[in-house]
């Protein structure tokens, strides 16, 4: 993976020249920085294409427009025939050990490779699903406080109107008691001046009464026994004329 970073990396500043060494300066500035916040781009899952199990393929990428096709096969085996002309690399028990070790662990990777690999891929997805349970579990309790912070504001913004409420039912119940107290006093001043009223009636009623009585026992008192003997006889005579009068009105 590394080398095949450094293959991509060369070949890239390579073909741009001038221009890689401004590239490499803005990395340099970008390290010295601050911390970015730009979004971290994911890290692949799976490696690149590689040939013969180990060389990677970005390096006959970068060797096909020099070399041709052959190209990196010949660099190979020139530079593994210039090891061995030059006894740089001497050929001895240890490279007998190391192909047998070599020949193990391919016979291994090629026989238990894909069992290994699908049981570790089968733990990264049990982990994976347990980080997202976790995650979504969070989110979940997440969610539920956002709304129960918002329920809560939407109560507190109601309170002034519950407030409001209150005040305008205290007011009511003053005016209420304040009306109730009024009419009580209403109540009370015309029931009094009802009373005067009667009290002024039965005085002026038992005063004319008083004054009836003492005109007629004046009047009584003024009249004469001849005055009354008189005024019999004149109530006879008028008496006698009335039912004369009546006798010869039914003949």
């Amino acid at each position: 993976m590394l080398s095949r970073l450094v293959f991509v990396s060369a070949r890239a500043l390579k073909s741009s020249g001038s221009l890689g060494a401004g590239l490499v300066q803005a990395s340099r500035s970008l390290h010295t920085s601050s911390q970015s916040l730009a979004p971290v781009p994911p890290l692949p899952e799976k490696g690149g294409k590689v040939r013969h199990g180990i060389f990677p393929e970005e390096i006959f990428q970068l060797l096909y427009p020099k070399t041709g096709v052959t190209g990196p096969y010949m660099l190979g085996t020139g530079l593994l025939i210039y090891l061995l002309s030059k006894e740089i690399y001497i050929v001895n028990h240890e490279t007998v050990a190391a192909l047998s070790i070599g020949s193990v662990i391919v016979y291994g990777v090629k026989k238990f490779g894909p069992s290994v690999a699908a049981f570790a891929d089968k733990l990264n997805e049990d982990k994976l699903a347990e980080a997202q349970n976790a995650k979504d579990t969070a989110m979940s309790g997440l969610i539920q406080g956002i709304e129960d912070e918002k329920k809560e504001q939407w109560r507190t913004e109601g309170r002034s109107m519950l407030f409001d409420a209150k005040r305008n039912n205290v007011a009511m119940l003053l005016e209420t008691n304040y009306r109730e107290r009024l009419h009580l006093v209403t109540h009370e001043i015309k029931r009094r001046l009802d009373y005067q009223i009667a009290l002024q009636n039965l005085q002026r009623q038992m005063a004319q009464e008083h004054m009836v009585n003492w005109v007629e026992k004046s009047v009584v008192s003024s009249i004469t026994p001849q005055q009354e003997k008189e005024s019999i006889a004149k109530c006879i005579m008028d008496l006698k004329a009335l039912a004369k009068s009546t006798q010869t009105k039914t003949a």
